[in-house]
């Protein structure tokens, strides 16, 4: 399986980058109901923060994201694995497809980390940029507002200088 369909399988829920144990289970050539039955035999192995089921609310906003709905008619919510509950997961299933699966799934995720560390990098340059350029504009702004405080004093009708000479003759 290519890397960017890996990668397209991958949501974050709760502000974790996760797989769904439907995309796990159809990677690893075995059932969803397959896939599950190991998780509940090894549940010690699954801290909420390896793995947790969807509400009902969740699984109904990723179907609205879907065109089409690959999930059938399930009647379970299905369980959510964090990058930590997939790699848990490679000890349980020992297939040959399933260790090379999760090698792929694995390097899916470092790659998303990357991207996303190239991101915050990126996003702190140009930070970085406005502040400078903003500094910048505020003393050209400066300037041009000095300036034009100056042109206005000079445009200010002046008192004439000299002699008045007065043309009434009394």
């Amino acid at each position: 399986m290519d890397l960017s369909e890996i990668q397209g399988k991958i949501y974050e829920i709760h502000g974790y980058k996760v797989m769904l144990d439907f995309d796990l289970a159809a990677m690893y050539q075995v059932e969803t109901k397959v896939l599950n039955q190991a998780t509940k035999r090894n549940i010690k192995r699954f801290p909420p923060d390896f793995m947790f089921q969807l509400t009902k609310q969740e699984v109904t906003i990723l179907r609205s994201q879907f065109v089409t709905s690959s999930w059938g008619g399930s009647r379970y919510l299905p369980y959510a694995f964090t990058e930590q509950g997939v790699a848990m997961l490679s000890g349980l299933l020992n297939s040959d497809i399933a260790i090379e699966m999760n090698i792929a799934i694995m390097r899916a995720f470092v790659t998303l980390r990357q991207y996303a560390l190239g991101y915050a990098e990126l996003n702190r340059k140009l930070e970085d940029f406005m502040l400078s350029t903003n500094m910048q504009f505020s003393e050209i702004y400066q300037a041009l507002t000095e300036l034009a405080a100056q042109k206005q004093i000079e445009e200010k009708p002046r008192k004439r200088i000299g002699f008045r000479t007065s043309l009434s003759v009394d």
